[in-house]
């Protein structure tokens, strides 16, 4: 985005050069998928009974939820997971939002649910993707467990889950990925996943066409899509957007500030507190 603002302006040179050299992330020939990915399904006829969160949520009226954590509240969360764990802000968060997400929606505790997230790849190859290269440098890391251990573990579970995803996108792992893909069968598994996007830290909030810095992002609708959003003006803020069913928008919201005591939730701190006690943060 930086580098596509820089012709708006002619009298600012480019800061880095464009790299149009596709053929970094070719698929290999012979294709070489030596791992098995989670992220990623055939197109098939699922079993009967079968539960897609995907096609329900699609079926049901969607709310548009919006909610800002700001520095403070994101080390509340962090602050979960120490001294056993250290986790980064994106982790924390995601982990959060996953279980949230998944309380709300009642989920079966036996389900296998999924959490998607896009992982920049361009300085885990090797050779390293150089630096202007213009195209996508992310894959989807996929962390996975089942709903009743998210929901009843405290926030180390889901933190440790996404912090094994990211560990497994090595160079052999994300090429493997890659011959995957050129299977045009393989989609996405969306029938229990939760999409997180980070956008928060893209910078989208400095980009200038010309006629000035955004003022605003967002807001978004979407089923299971999440994006996690910068804040004007607050670096440090992220903006968590996701649409739910209407049944239930009021309950994810709740979840989402349950453990970020009165200042979050405008209730009293005691109930925080057990909040925590009873490990449901």
């Amino acid at each position: 985005m930086h580098g596509l603002k820089s012709p708006q302006k002619p009298n600012i040179d480019l800061t880095i050069m464009p790299l149009h050299t596709r053929h970094v992330l070719k698929p290999r020939n012979p294709s070489e998928i030596s791992f098995t990915h989670p992220e990623y399904v055939r197109n098939a006829t699922r079993e009967n009974g079968h539960l897609d969160i995907n096609h329900f949520l699609q079926s049901q009226p969607l709310v548009p939820t919006s909610l800002t954590f700001t520095s403070s509240h994101i080390i509340h969360l962090k602050r979960q997971c120490v001294p056993s764990l250290k986790c980064t802000a994106f982790e924390a968060l995601a982990s959060h939002t996953w279980r949230s997400w998944v309380r709300a929606l009642d989920l079966s505790p036996s389900l296998n649910v999924k959490l998607l997230f896009s992982v920049n790849v361009r300085k885990r190859l090797i050779p390293e993707i150089p630096q202007g290269y213009y195209g996508n440098g992310f894959v989807l890391g996929c962390a996975q467990t089942r709903a009743q251990d998210l929901v009843a573990r405290n926030m180390s579970h889901g933190v440790r889950s996404v912090q094994q995803a990211k560990s497994c996108l090595t160079d052999d792992y994300v090429r493997s990925m890659i011959d995957l893909l050129e299977d045009k069968s393989v989609k996405t598994d969306l029938s229990t996943s939760l999409v997180i996007s980070q956008w928060s830290k893209l910078g989208l909030e400095d980009v200038d066409f010309g006629d000035g810095k955004p003022l605003h992002m967002g807001p978004l609708t979407s089923d299971i899509y999440c994006l996690f959003l910068p804040v004007i003006g607050d670096f440090e803020a992220v903006r968590v957007q996701v649409s739910m069913p209407e049944s239930v928008h009021e309950k994810f919201e709740h979840y989402m500030k349950e453990c970020l005591g009165a200042e979050a939730s405008g209730r009293d701190d005691s109930i925080g507190y057990r909040a925590q006690e009873n490990g449901f943060c």
